[in-house]
């Protein structure tokens, strides 16, 4: 299996580094073949600006050589990995601007005729999408109706194609009560088991 783990957040020594981490582990610890690549947004200081105008059209993102790296990525990979913090209830400025610079017509889904729903380019892959917040995990469900899920896997993911999507979604991760150990553990073991 192709892995492409998409990195957010700017510290490594973070719980998200840790996380990641984890991830890395568990795959070596897998009994099936894989093959990794890593995206670190912020290492690499990926511009998430999304600039369309009369010299550059939207139609054309679709291959805009600045990101023909970043598409081969997403082509080669079987399974996405994405990892970040969640900011004011939803991901982080830098993924959004990944996600909106790359998902793009063309690439990630194309209009269809007559209908309303587009055809999803992306169709046989698999996303692991692995979050973490200060306050309690209950609280994205509770006031904001879970809209990062919602995001991620209706607006998003469904929309181009991909229907097998995991959330690791970890609350209270600033708070001695957090469970911390026990959720990178969680991570870990999820990632060594044989891969479907």
């Amino acid at each position: 299996m192709n892995t492409l783990i998409v990195y957010c957040h700017p510290h490594h020594e973070s719980l998200n580094g840790a996380f990641f981490k984890a991830v890395l582990k568990g795959i070596e610890e897998s009994p099936s073949t894989h093959n990794v690549q890593v995206l670190d947004l912020y290492a690499e200081n990926f511009n998430p600006v999304l600039v369309f105008n009369k010299d550059k059209k939207r139609r054309d993102m679709y291959k805009d050589p600045e990101l023909e790296k970043h598409r081969q990525q997403i082509i080669w990979a079987d399974r996405l990995v994405f990892i970040y913090p969640i900011f004011w209830g939803r991901p982080p400025a830098m993924l959004l601007g990944y996600i909106d610079r790359m998902f793009a017509s063309q690439f990630a889904y194309k209009d269809r005729p007559r209908s309303p729903y587009p055809e999803g380019l992306l169709k046989g892959k698999q996303v692991v999408c692995i979050s973490t917040m200060k306050g309690p995990s209950f609280y994205l469900w509770l006031t904001l109706n879970n809209s990062h899920k919602v995001l991620m896997k209706r607006a998003l993911f469904s929309f181009v194609g991909i229907k097998k999507v995991k959330f690791f979604q970890f609350g209270l991760m600033e708070s001695s009560r957090g469970n911390q150990s026990k959720k990178i553990a969680k991570v870990e073991h999820y990632f060594s088991k044989p891969t479907t």
